[in-house]
C-alpha cells in the first residue's frame, strides 16, 4: 500500500516554526540575567530540582532519530522492534546513575566528566574524552537540524535548506544568553507538549487506520521472527549491539554528564529513574507506528525508512493532527539541539580553555564569551553540514567505537586507584585500532583470526555485564557476574559472533581496551590518592564556592 505525504503551505509552517521558536525563546526571558554567571551557565550551579532535571533528561535524550529509528525498528523487526529500541536506549539513561554517585562524590562542583579526567590524569587523557564529546555533539547537531530540514521538506513548499537554518536559527536564539539554564527550562516546556501530543497521535492513528482489531488482523502478512516476541534477528542485529552500546553513551555522552553534574545532589536516583521511565514509554509508543505500518502493509515512500511516520500520520489524520506532529517533532530535535550547544560549550569553556588554556586561573568573563562562541560556530557548522547532507555514518561509527574503548578506562580511574594516564591513553587507542579492524575486516574474520577477535569480544562482553552488575551490586558481584558472562560468550560465540560484524567490533573494543588498561596499570606501582580530585576541581565565579558550601550545610 502506497501512501501519500500531505503537504501545509508554506505560510502555515513558517507560522507553526514562528510560534514554536517565538514562544520557546519568551519563555527564557523569564530566566534571562544582565549578567550571567559561569557555572550556571554551564551547569545550573548544581541546583536542578528533581520535575525540571527528569524532564530535561527526558527530552534530551528523545531525539529526531528517536521517532525514525524506532519506527524503522518496528517496520523492520516487528513485535520486538520498538522494544528493543526503547528499552535499551531507556537503559542507557539508567545505568549513568551508580557510575554517577561516584562522580559527583569524585567532584562535587565539576561541570563536565572531562574535569573529573583531569584531575586523575591530566590533559591528555582528558582531550580524548573531550575530543570524542565534541565529535558526538556536533554530529548530533547535524542530525538534528538535517531532521527539521527534511520534515520541512515533506510536509511544505520550502526547500531543505530553509529548515535547517530556520532551526539552527532558532535553537541558538534561545540557548545563547543563558546556556544550559536556558537548555534545562526549555526542556520541560517541551517534554509536556511532547508527551502531551504523543498520547494523542499514537492512538488516534490506530484507530484512524481500523482499531487494535485490524492490527491484529495484519498479522498474517509478518514473518515468523517479526511476530516473535524473543526475534533472534532482532536480538542479533538491535537488541544486542544497542545493549553493548548502552554503557558507552551512558558514559561518553556530555549531555547525560551535564544533567548529572546538575542536578541536586539528593535528586539524582528518582531523576534518573523517572527519566528511564519516561523515554521508554514514550519511543515504545512512537515505534509502534512502525508496526501498524507493517500490518497494514504500508510502503515508505521512495524507499526511505524516515517517511514511515510522517506517511502514518498525514494520510490517517486531518491537519489538526498533521499540525500537532510537526510540532512534535521541531520540539524533540530542539530539545536535544540546545543540549549539544550547551554540552559543546561547556567542553570548550571547562576542558580546553579552563584546564588547559587558562591553566585553573579561568576567567570568567573569558569563559562565558567561549562559550557563547562556541554555540554560535557549533551552529554555523551544524547548518553547513547540515545543509549538504553529508553521509554521517562513518563519523557515528567512529565516535560510538570511542565511547566503547573509553568506558572501562573512564570507570576504573574513579574506582581504582592504580590506573595510570599511560594506561588511559593506550587502552583507547589500542581499543579504537582493534574496532576498526574487525568493523572494517581489514583482515579476513576467518581462520585463528576471527577466533582471536571473537575472544576479545567475549572478554568485552564480560566487562559489559560486569560493568553493569557493579554499578548496583557492588565489586565481587561484578567479578562474578563479568566472568560467567565472558565464560559462556567463548563458549556460545566462537565460531558464530564472526558473522554479526557491528556486534563483534562494538565489544572487542570494551575488550581490548580493558585487557590493556588492566596490564599497563599493573605494570606501575603508583597509587592514586582520590581526595585531590576534589581539591582539584571547583567553581570557576568567585563566592560561588562559600554560597555552595553553605547549601550543602543547610541541607545536611
Amino acid at each position: 500500500m502506497n501512501l501519500e505525504l500531505y503537504q501545509f503551505s508554506s505560510t502555515t509552517v513558517l507560522l507553526l516554526l514562528t510560534a514554536f521558536y517565538g514562544g520557546t525563546y519568551l519563555i527564557t526571558t523569564f530566566i534571562k540575567k544582565e549578567q550571567e554567571d559561569t557555572d550556571a551557565f554551564m551547569v545550573s550551579n548544581q541546583s536542578v530540582g528533581f520535575g525540571i532535571g527528569a524532564a530535561s533528561m527526558t527530552a534530551t535524550w528523545i531525539w529526531a532519530a528517536s521517532f525514525y529509528a524506532a519506527a524503522t525498528s518496528g517496520y523492520t523487526y516487528g513485535v520486538s522492534g520498538p522494544l528493543h529500541y526503547g528499552l535499551w536506549g531507556a537503559l542507557m539513561i539508567l545505568f549513568i546513575y551508580p557510575f554517577g554517585r561516584r562522580f559527583r562524590a569524585l567532584a562535587p562542583k565539576a561541570h563536565t566528566l572531562g574535569e573529573i579526567i583531569h584531575a586523575r590524569h591530566g590533559s591528555s587523557s582528558q582531550l580524548i574524552l573531550a575530543l570524542s564529546n565534541l565529535l558526538g555533539s556536533l554530529i548530533s547537531l547535524m542530525v538534528n537540524f538535517t531532521a527539521a530540514g527534511a520534515l520541512v521538506s515533506v510536509l511544505s513548499p520550502l526547500s531543505f535548506q530553509t529548515g535547517v537554518i530556520i532551526a539552527g536559527a532558532g535553537v541558538l536564539s534561545y540557548t545563547l544568553w543563558s546556556g544550559f539554564r536556558a537548555s534545562v527550562l526549555t526542556d520541560f516546556a517541551q517534554l509536556i507538549a511532547l508527551m502531551a501530543i504523543a498520547v494523542v497521535i499514537i492512538p488516534a492513528v490506530l484507530f484512524a487506520m481500523g482499531g487494535p482489531t485490524e492490527m491484529l488482523n495484519g498479522f498474517d502478512k509478518l514473518t515468523l521472527q517479526q511476530a516473535d516476541l524473543f526475534s533472534t534477528d532482532a536480538i542479533l542485529h538491535q537488541g544486542a549491539p544497542y545493549f553493548v552500546a548502552v554503557l558507552a553513551y551512558a558514559i561518553g555522552n556530555q549531555t547525560i554528564a551535564q544533567r548529572l553534574f546538575a542536578v541536586n545532589e539528593k535528586h539524582i536516583k528518582p531523576t534518573f529513574i523517572t527519566a528511564t521511565l519516561g523515554y521508554g514509554a514514550i519511543v515504545i509508543g512512537l515505534g509502534m507506528i512502525g508496526l501498524m505500518a507493517l500490518t497494514t502493509g504500508v510502503e515508505p515512500l521512495n524507499g526511505d525508512m524516515n517517511n514511515l511516520i510522517p506517511q502514518m500520520v498525514s494520510s490517517y489524520l486531518p491537519p489538526v493532527f498533521i499540525g500537532l506532529f510537526f510540532i512534535l517533532v521541531i520540539g524533540s530535535l530542539s530539545s536535544t539541539a540546545d543540549s549539544d550547544l550547551s554540552a559543546l560549550s561547556a567542553i570548550m569553556m571547562a576542558d580546553v580553555y579552563g584546564k588547559n588554556i587558562a591553566k585553573g586561573k579561568a576567567c570568567p568573563k573569558r569563559m562565558l564569551f567561549i562559550g557563547r562562541l562556541t554555540m554560535v560556530a557549533a551552529t554555523m557548522v551544524g547548518i553547513i553540514f547540515a545543509s549538504f547532507s553529508f553521509d554521517i555514518l562513518v563519523m557515528l561509527v567512529f565516535v560510538g567505537a570511542l565511547w566503547g574503548a573509553i568506558v572501562f578506562p573512564v570507570i576504573a580511574s574513579c574506582f581504582w586507584n592504580r590506573v595510570t594516564n599511560r594506561a588511559f591513553t593506550s587502552s583507547v587507542v589500542a581499543g579504537l585500532l582493534m574496532f576498526c579492524i574487525a568493523r572494517f575486516e581489514l583482515v579476513p574474520m576467518t581462520g585463528p583470526i576471527a577466533v582471536l577477535f571473537e575472544l576479545l569480544a567475549s572478554i568485552g562482553g564480560g566487562v559489559v555485564i560486569g560493568l553493569m552488575v557493579f554499578g548496583f551490586l557492588g565489586t565481587r558481584a561484578g567479578f562474578v557476574a563479568g566472568i560467567i558472562a565472558g565464560v559462556a560468550l567463548m563458549f556460545f560465540a566462537t565460531g558464530f559472533l564472526r558473522e554479526y560484524t557491528v556486534l563483534l567490533s562494538s565489544l572487542v573494543a570494551y575488550g581490548v581496551s580493558t585487557l590493556v588498561c588492566v596490564a599497563v596499570s599493573l605494570l606501575d606501582s603508583e597509587q592514586f590518592d582520590f581526595n585531590l580530585i576534589k581539591k582539584r576541581v571547583g567553581h570557576y565565579d568567585q563566592g560561588l564556592d562559600a554560597a555552595y558550601t553553605a547549601q550543602i550545610a543547610k541541607e545536611s
